[in-house]
């Protein structure tokens, strides 16, 4: 049986733009578009030339390799002909393979936004595709707020979607614009648009996020006919966000469901990249990314209940939907107070530490592990404290270092405007080959200055954390009252690209702070010798 093509736009450098908080340079833009390029998406558009100057900017030049290269514009003005409309001529002119033209097709919206009759709308649409055909584009026409405007009026939005067509437009796209379509409602609407003339292999989805179900309403409308899927990495974009390509990616290519009767330009080498692709679109958009997210989560693939763990280690599709690395991901048997010996022993191996079940020093491990986690400490999530935590219970780690003390005071003062100025210094005292080396710094904070003394001057080591980066810091009161425990958990990063996560807990929030920061820099120092960090690193 020959399977039919379904083709992957993204849409990330302009609907997502619109998300509240981002804001892509030229640069950005470049780099995000490289990314998509690279793992085969066949369409990425860019954004809005003539809007503003970065995307003006943006459009100067074709940014991608292998990827259609897509302008985005509104159809021509009414009363103005195509080669005398200026947002036109900018979307013809731009170094773009296709131009994406926003509609209306809600009658709706054609009366109260645009202002015309239904009449003059359809003669924007067609027009436009016209031009943009004539120019040697590729177009297409994102039917804005089609399902609503089908609801209300379905012979207008019909004939939006048909007159786009027929005028030449190689996809017609039909969109949930204010995200509160069901999916029986796309799937039947699908269905009728394809009954009234407009084949699938011309038709595409964009869905909003509004009520969590962009990816259903994406996979219904695939199931009905659509052949062109749009959406953004990691699933931003305005209000709720889009349909997430990250999970449709593998949703289509691993299940059975899809995989039996559609391809992509995403095969299944590509598709290992896919982890490695979302963690570094959130690390351009300096986010941590989404541990429990599909697919590429970090604890995607992990479970800390023994049983379960139990079962994993036999056979892993007991609790696997996929396999992890089919995404790029890995198995994660988490330690906690919940887990039983087989998760240790699989989690220690996995670090390259090998102990007997019956060594003795596993089980004052485990002992340690749960007196701790009673405590507040959260080994499942902080790996690297975990690993030092082990390699000290049943061997020995290096000593890099020893600290003599340290101290943070926070002062709260006017500056010389009467304005308010709140400063925190912090003193470290390291020992190093039975050296004193002392730092101090200064910050606004107390944590953020304590975290500049300790790595202020690390002697001969001082080179080796260099491109250590705090990439996250969390702090959770387990308790109430001021006399509160607190844990803090840091994730780190260097310039490999590989994370890892420290943990402390103390009554004392800086105490706590120290802890983690400590084991962060051991943690590094031993990566660096290949004596930790298989974990952080797969």
């Amino acid at each position: 049986m020959t399977k039919e093509r379904i083709y992957l736009f993204d849409t990330t450098l302009r609907d997502g733009q619109q998300t509240p908080g981002i804001d892509f340079s030229v640069e950005d833009k470049i780099a995000i578009a490289t990314m998509l390029d690279e793992f085969g998406i066949d369409y990425v558009e860019g954004g809005y030339p003539g809007a503003n100057p970065t995307d003006t900017s943006f459009f100067s030049e074709k940014r991608t390799q292998k990827s259609s290269f897509v302008a985005f514009g509104m159809t021509k003005r009414a009363g103005v002909s195509a080669s005398n409309d200026p947002g036109l001529a900018s979307l013809i002119q731009a170094k773009s393979d296709a131009i994406c033209f926003v509609a209306k097709s809600w009658d709706y919206h054609v009366e109260v936004a645009l202002g015309i009759s239904n009449q003059e709308n359809l003669d924007c649409i067609a027009e436009s595709v016209k031009a943009a055909v004539a120019a040697g584009k590729e177009a297409m026409v994102d039917c804005e707020h089609f399902f609503d405007g089908y609801k209300a009026n379905p012979a207008y939005a019909l004939d939006c979607a048909r007159t786009a067509y027929e005028a030449g437009a190689r996809w017609v796209v039909l969109c949930d614009t204010n995200g509160g379509t069901q999916p029986p409602e796309v799937r039947a609407i699908v269905e009728s648009v394809i009954a009234h003339g407009i084949p699938g292999r011309c038709l595409g989805i964009h869905a909003h996020n509004d009520t969590g179900q962009a990816i259903a309403n994406s996979l219904a409308a695939v199931d009905a006919g659509v052949r062109q899927v749009q959406g953004t990495l990691n699933g931003i974009g305005e209000r709720c966000g889009n349909a997430n390509l990250v999970t449709l990616i593998p949703t289509l290519a691993l299940k059975n469901s899809y995989n039996e009767f559609y391809e992509m330009a995403i095969d299944a080498e590509r598709l290992q990249g896919l982890t490695g692709l979302s963690h570094a679109f959130d690390e351009l958009l300096n986010r941590s990314p989404d541990h429990q997210a599909p697919y590429v989560g970090a604890s995607a693939f992990a479970t800390k209940a023994g049983i379960h763990a139990s079962a994993l280690l036999k056979d892993p599709r007991t609790y696997e939907h996929v396999p992890p690395e089919s995404v790029g991901n890995f198995r994660k048997v988490m330690v906690s107070d919940q887990g039983g010996k087989a998760n240790f022993i699989n989690a220690l191996k996995r670090r390259g530490i090998e102990v007997s079940k019956d060594d003795p020093k596993l089980d004052m491990l485990i002992s340690i592990v749960k007196e701790r986690e009673a405590s507040g400490y959260a080994y499942e999530g902080a790996d690297a404290s975990f690993e030092l935590l082990a390699r000290r219970t049943l061997g020995t780690i290096p000593e890099f270092f020893a600290i003599d003390g340290f101290r943070v005071m926070v002062e709260r003062r006017f500056d010389s405007h009467g304005r308010i100025k709140v400063v925190s210094e912090a003193v470290v005292k390291i020992v190093i080959d039975g050296q004193t080396l002392m730092s101090v710094a200064e910050a606004e904070g107390p944590v953020n200055a304590l975290d500049l003394a300790l790595r202020k001057d690390f002697g001969k080591y001082q080179h080796e954390i260099d491109d250590l980066v705090l990439a996250d810091f969390k702090v959770r009161i387990l308790n109430g009252g001021t006399e509160a425990i607190t844990r803090v958990l840091i994730e780190s990063i260097d310039s490999s690209g590989v994370r890892w996560w420290t943990v402390g807990v103390s009554e004392n929030i800086i105490d706590a702070s120290f802890q983690a920061l400590m084991d962060s820099v051991i943690y590094k120092l031993m990566k660096n010798r290949h004596m930790a960090g298989r974990i952080a690193a797969e």
